[in-house]
């Protein structure tokens, strides 16, 4: 009789300014496909909004969220996300399965960054600190239920320049270099964060990518069927796979 494949457990990282809750279509998804899965939220973002923004705190609520599972994950981020769960993956291989980097494949330096950072501060200045306009642009640019899921969790209002500093300081790069496992680089087909694409997969050691038709930067919020029908595909594999060192 043949043993049954034991589902990964699922880590899921969200983006800059949203929170845990832009993963529900996932989260549904992938538990009624039978896989343990987590959405956290970050430091400054949904229920830690608080706290400061900061490399190693972003680090460490990767971590907690990686021991609730039970140690080893398959590990998906979205554009912050998507930065953090790189660097995590090249330094706790060991706790990754698989890699999913999804909106995030341009390096965060020069002039893209700096001049999200002048936008941000800009926004920022407004009288609400920008909410009108992120609520504004999350329910014109996303579907319904997408827009709902972005927004329920609060907006980061005050995140945004730390979080972008202390992003500058990652080098994806190399740390994709770094982790020998498998990682698939998901990008939405008409997401600016594709600039580096094709340096990104060059570093990887076992890469590939997988373009979201469609979709802009929130790919899975813009096309949440096919953005899970390619986590439930990546999930199999990973699950399937043995269990390396």
């Amino acid at each position: 009789m043949e043993t049954p494949t034991a589902r990964v457990p699922v880590l899921l990282v969200h983006g800059i300014r949203t929170s845990a809750t832009m993963w529900r279509f996932q989260e549904e998804k992938l538990r009624v496909a039978g896989y343990p899965v987590l959405a956290i939220d970050l430091p400054g973002h949904g229920q830690r909004m608080h706290e400061p923004f900061t490399v190693p705190s972003a680090l460490a609520a990767i971590d907690d969220g990686v021991s609730t599972l039970g140690g080893r994950v398959l590990l998906v981020g979205l554009s912050l996300g998507g930065y953090y769960a790189v660097a995590y993956a090249a330094q706790h291989p060991d706790r990754v399965a698989g890699l999913v980097a999804a909106g995030c494949s341009a390096v965060p330096k020069g002039v893209l960054l700096d001049g999200y950072r002048l936008l941000a501060r800009m926004i920022h200045r407004l009288p609400d600190r920008g909410l009108w306009l992120h609520e504004t642009m999350a329910r014109r640019l996303l579907p319904t239920a997408g827009a709902r899921d972005v927004l329920a969790g609060g907006a980061a209002l005050d995140v945004m320049d730390s979080g972008l500093h202390a992003t500058s300081t990652l080098t994806p790069l190399a740390s994709l270099a770094a982790y020998p496992g498998p990682i698939w680089l998901v990008n939405g087909a008409l997401d600016h964060f594709r600039l580096n694409e094709r340096r990104f997969l060059a570093a990887c050691r076992n890469g590939e990518v997988l373009v979201v038709p469609g979709a802009t930067h929130l790919s899975s919020l813009a096309q949440p069927e096919r953005f899970t029908e390619i986590l439930l595909r990546v999930a199999r594999r990973v699950s399937a796979a043995p269990a390396g060192p």
